[in-house]
C-alpha cells in the first residue's frame, strides 16, 4: 500500500499521471528547459502623492453620496453573516455603494478577523 502511494505521488510530479479537475503544468521534459514557467518582468508603477490624496478624497465623496444606501446594505450583510447564510448575493449589492475597507470592517465586526498564524 505504502509503495503504491509513493509511486502515485511520483507519477503526479513527473506528469505521467494526469489529474482530472486539477491544474497541471507541463514538466521541463515536455516544454523545453524552462519547466513550464516563463519569466516575465512587469514594471511596477507607483502613484504620485497627489494621486493618492485625490483617490482618498474620491472614496470619501462617494461614501457621502451613497451614505443612506451604504449603511443599510452593510447591516443586511452583517445579519446575513450572523445567521450563517450565504453572503455572496448581499456582497454583490453592497459593493455597489461601499468601499472594500467598510465591507471588511463590517464583516470583522460580526465574524472576527482572519489571522493565519493563530
Amino acid at each position: 500500500m505504502y509503495y503504491s502511494v509513493v509511486d502515485q505521488g511520483c507519477k503526479k510530479h513527473d506528469d505521467s499521471l494526469p489529474l482530472i479537475g486539477a491544474n497541471t503544468f507541463p514538466s521541463a521534459l515536455s516544454t523545453g528547459d524552462h519547466g513550464g514557467e516563463i519569466a516575465t518582468e512587469i514594471e511596477l508603477i507607483r502613484s504620485a502623492e497627489k494621486e493618492k490624496i485625490q483617490q482618498i478624497a474620491n472614496v470619501k465623496r462617494y461614501g457621502e453620496a451613497c451614505n443612506s444606501l451604504a449603511s443599510g446594505g452593510l447591516k443586511v450583510l452583517q445579519v446575513t453573516a450572523c445567521n450563517l447564510r450565504n453572503v455572496l448575493e448581499q456582497l454583490v449589492e453592497v459593493v455597489k455603494y461601499n468601499p472594500l475597507g467598510q465591507i471588511s470592517h463590517a464583516l470583522y465586526d460580526v465574524g472576527g478577523e482572519y489571522r493565519r498564524n493563530m
